[in-house]
């Protein structure tokens, strides 16, 4: 069966975006602030292994997300987190970039991109900025 994820060559190539799509997110300055999204979750290398099994399940393979988590529901994985438009708009150029570090081109690249601009905007909110949250506490003791 013809999948998302066999179009783009499988889960060593979706295993090879994700940690270049990570490796900038962890190196990149520019991306610092997508970055500290993560540092009230499980971290980085816990990120890295669910964003893979979401990935799969997402792009029609194994639902290895699923599997350990009951569900694949987005916006409730999302939910606790500070996500404006430019947030989703720095992911989705993180992973712009991760794509084309990983040499991946294509009809089915493409439609991916699409996808995933479709996720991310969707995942925008209203949940209070943590920084800015820090920063009241802060002057409030002040």
């Amino acid at each position: 069966m013809k999948t998302a994820l066999s179009e783009i060559g499988g889960e060593d190539r979706l295993h090879d975006l994700i940690t270049s799509f990570y490796d900038r997110m962890e190196t990149d300055p520019s991306v610092r602030a997508l970055h500290r999204l993560h540092f009230r979750g499980h971290g980085l290398n816990h990120t890295r292994q669910t964003q893979f099994e979401f990935m799969c399940g997402f792009l029609g393979g194994r639902a290895y997300y699923r599997e350990r988590f009951g569900h694949m529901n987005l916006r409730e994985i999302h939910a606790h987190i500070p996500i404006r438009a430019e947030d989703a708009d720095l992911w989705l150029q993180t992973f712009d970039a991760a794509l084309v570090d990983c040499e991946m081109f294509g009809p089915a690249v493409e439609k991916l991109r699409a996808t995933l601009r479709r996720a991310a905007h969707m995942l925008v909110n209203d949940v209070p900025d943590w920084r800015v949250e820090a920063d009241e506490v802060a002057s409030e003791q002040v």
